[in-house]
């Protein structure tokens, strides 16, 4: 092994070691869910939005904020309403009289100004308000009236949704949606995993939570996630994976055309590699294979594909309709020197 391979060996190790040290600290505070938290980190170091769903008393928003206090980064929490405005989340201009007299427009920043922004239940706020995400969240950048200012790097939106209630939300629309690099689904705990939330939460003692990044080494290791390598045979896997949840496309298998209205677009792709990437710095591999790419397939592709009524008759999920799709592409042929 070369000596620039050990250095990035080196580097990859003590990638590892943040990330083992950002769980050890997170669990100090939440019990269990290592997917959930893996998806997290992962979303973290590739730059990209998050959607969490899950029934209310899951500890969604404790696990977002308890994420933020990890990080040294800025965090805001905003909690959507019906009544929530667009500028009461991106800010606003208000008129100032100086001591002079002279009036002048000032802007004031909303609390999209941030590092992290917690939109605590999305779907209650009309689709006016939700549409303020859609600039910051494509170009991390906030346009008031003539001017667009720039958001602090980094920059992550992670929202929480309650799936069971339907009176008084306004579910997002598929536009919106696709931002999300990540649709998070926070299952119940296990039998065990309950009883020793049941036992540390009601002792009433205070947990101390250690701060681990800072916002320039979150930046840093961004940097080093999107240095991993890909090779073509990975592309070309991911490519077929994504194509075969169109079921108009040529490669479609009978049940994605059976089942299926609309499949997943190139962002899906991107999305796939990028979130392989991530999850192979943090194995401290050199570079995506194909265990990754399946790892986070689910998460990446579960609201970028619309069963119809058919699929609902059958009892199929966009879950099990993945699952089958993974079972069914086969790993890309490579050719053989001869």
């Amino acid at each position: 092994m070369s000596k620039q391979n050990r250095s990035l060996g080196d580097i990859l190790q003590e990638f590892r070691q943040h990330r083992l040290l950002m769980q050890q600290e997170l669990h100090k505070v939440i019990i269990g869910q290592h997917e959930v938290i893996e998806q997290l980190f992962a979303a973290i170091f590739t730059g990209g939005h998050c959607l969490l769903e899950g029934v209310p008393g899951l500890a969604k928003t404790l696990m977002v904020s308890s994420l933020a206090k990890i990080l040294d980064v800025g965090f805001n929490r905003v909690q959507f309403t019906p009544d929530l405005m667009p500028s009461d989340i991106t800010g606003t201009n208000v008129l100032e009289e100086d001591q002079s007299g002279r009036r002048e427009f000032r802007f004031v920043q909303g609390p999209i100004f941030t590092n992290i922004l917690l939109a605590d239940e999305i779907n209650r706020t009309p689709p006016k308000t939700q549409a303020a995400l859609l600039q910051a969240m494509q170009e991390r950048e906030v346009t008031i009236g003539r001017k667009t200012y720039d958001l602090p790097e980094p920059f992550f939106t992670i929202a929480t949704q309650n799936p069971i209630e339907q009176e008084g939300t306004y579910p997002l629309p598929e536009a919106q949606l696709d931002r999300f690099m990540f649709n998070i689904k926070i299952d119940y705990p296990t039998a065990e995993e309950e009883e020793e939330i049941l036992s540390v939460t009601t002792r009433n003692e205070k947990v101390d939570i250690n701060k681990v990044l800072s916002a320039r080494a979150i930046v840093n290791l961004q940097k080093l996630v999107s240095s991993v390598a890909v090779s073509d045979y990975i592309v070309k896997y991911v490519a077929n994976l994504v194509r075969a949840t169109r079921p108009k496309d040529d490669s479609a298998p009978e049940f994605v055309q059976k089942l299926v209205d609309w499949g997943a677009g190139p962002r899906a792709g991107q999305f796939l590699i990028n979130g392989g990437k991530a999850l192979a710095a943090m194995d401290g591999d050199f570079s995506v294979g194909i265990p990754h790419i399946r790892k986070i397939a689910v998460p990446v592709l579960r609201h970028r594909i619309s069963c119809n009524f058919q699929a609902q008759a059958e009892g199929l999920t966009n879950e099990d309709i993945i699952h089958r799709l993974l079972e069914h592409i086969p790993e890309p042929n490579v050719p053989k020197f001869k």
